[in-house]
């Protein structure tokens, strides 16, 4: 009742129908508790009025949903008559989102280098065409590092400082046996949804880990401070989290400096931060999930990485639950507030689902993964009580 009573005179302080840029921006409250606040980006936003008005003012760091993969960069026929038989890119659409970005004051997060879901199949072929065979596995690994180069290149070069975290690998942990090779403490994905994964397969077995070694040596190679991350949904679930762990630790010990010693190829985990039950109410909003993910949080921490929440979205599929959401979300803050009391070991938070999307059909993949009633805000970026809850916990009056 204490905590309830707090959150409703928390409200009373806030003007009635605020509007987001009547709030202090939500990014400098984070930065008091030593992280970084922001969300995700589709290419369409650049012509959202409401998104730019309010990232703009609440962001400092952005997340590009899609522009920055490999199938959106890789181009086809660029590639095919690249000189040197490596892969090309095309960064039109990805440019303009980072240079809205960059003259906001932003910094982007890189998102992602390898990603085994809808990767383009031709880049796994010889003279990227698919009626030709899988190319040799020495070939495949000068492909990947070519690409994790350039990518890393052109953005820091063009953009310097904005783009100073990745994503290098998404979602290789499996969820079930069978998905992983037997013994394999990593879990890393050899199939997906019945398919192969090609990476691991034509890539190699140490496809994670080689990926790490190739997007640190590109770090290394510009002198930039790009910190470089594994992300992965449920990995506040302890199986999933204790596979990710050892992949880190696999990571982590995976090559030598010049003394002999390990070299460091990985900073940190995000954990995406899909929150409740996947298009049904049960399961949202329990209170058990927020001591999982402090637990987790705990267990990277011991496996010498920092944490963000890359894709955070807190579910609710029942409008009348809007109050029970927003003291969810209010103590979700709290958690990741406290959580920096001892150090700085959680970095950035970024909402996936920061605007309600009741106004999808149901059978909307967008409705279903985030949820209806989930956002901070309405459709409109108009502050809910969700966004007020969270604004209260970081300290904003």
């Amino acid at each position: 009742m204490k905590r309830l009573a707090a959150f409703v005179l928390a409200l009373c302080l806030i003007p009635l129908c605020a509007s987001a840029k009547d709030y202090t921006p939500m990014h400098q409250l984070a930065e008091t508790w030593g992280f970084r606040f922001g969300g995700a980006m589709i290419y369409a936003a650049l012509q959202d009025e409401n998104f730019l008005a309010f990232a703009a003012h609440h962001y400092n760091t952005v997340t590009p949903t899609n522009e920055m993969k490999a199938y959106s960069l890789l181009d086809l026929a660029a590639s095919r008559a690249s000189a040197d038989g490596m892969p090309a890119m095309n960064y039109v659409r990805a440019d303009e989102m980072i240079a809205w970005a960059q003259a906001q004051g932003m910094h982007v997060r890189g998102h992602v280098l390898v990603w085994d879901a809808y990767m383009t199949p031709w880049f796994f072929h010889e003279e990227y065409d698919m009626n030709r065979p899988v190319a040799d596995r020495e070939t495949m690994r000068a492909r990947l590092r070519h690409y994790i180069t350039d990518v890393m290149t052109h953005f820091e070069t063009k953009f310097p400082g904005v783009v100073d975290c990745w994503d290098v690998v998404n979602e290789a942990v499996g969820d079930s046996e069978g998905e992983w090779a037997p013994k394999d403490k990593r879990h890393v994905r050899t199939v997906r949804g019945g398919e192969k994964n090609p990476f691991y397969h034509y890539v190699g077995e140490d496809y994670v880990e080689f990926a790490f070694l190739c997007a640190r040596d590109t770090a290394d190679a510009l002198g930039a401070d790009i910190r470089l991350y594994y992300n992965d949904y449920n990995a506040f679930s302890l199986p999933k989290c204790r596979a990710v762990c050892e992949l880190v630790e696999s990571i982590n010990s995976y090559a030598v400096d010049e003394r002999g010693q390990p070299r460091v190829l990985i900073d940190g985990v995000g954990m995406q931060g899909y929150v409740g039950g996947y298009g049904v109410q049960e399961g949202c909003l329990n209170p058990t999930d927020l001591n999982r993910i402090r637990m987790a949080v705990k267990n990277y921490v011991k496996a010498g990485v920092e944490v963000q929440f890359t894709e955070m979205a807190v579910r609710n599929y029942d409008a009348s639950r809007a109050e029970e959401h927003a003291a969810f979300y209010g103590d979700m803050a709290a958690l990741l507030r406290d959580m920096n009391q001892d150090g700085r070991v959680f970095t950035a938070w970024t909402i996936w689902g920061m605007t309600d999307y009741a106004h999808l059909p149901k059978t909307d993949y967008t409705w279903i993964l985030n949820s209806p009633w989930g956002g901070l805000t309405d459709r409109y970026y108009k502050p809910k009580p969700a966004f007020d809850a969270v604004y209260s916990a970081l300290g904003g009056v």
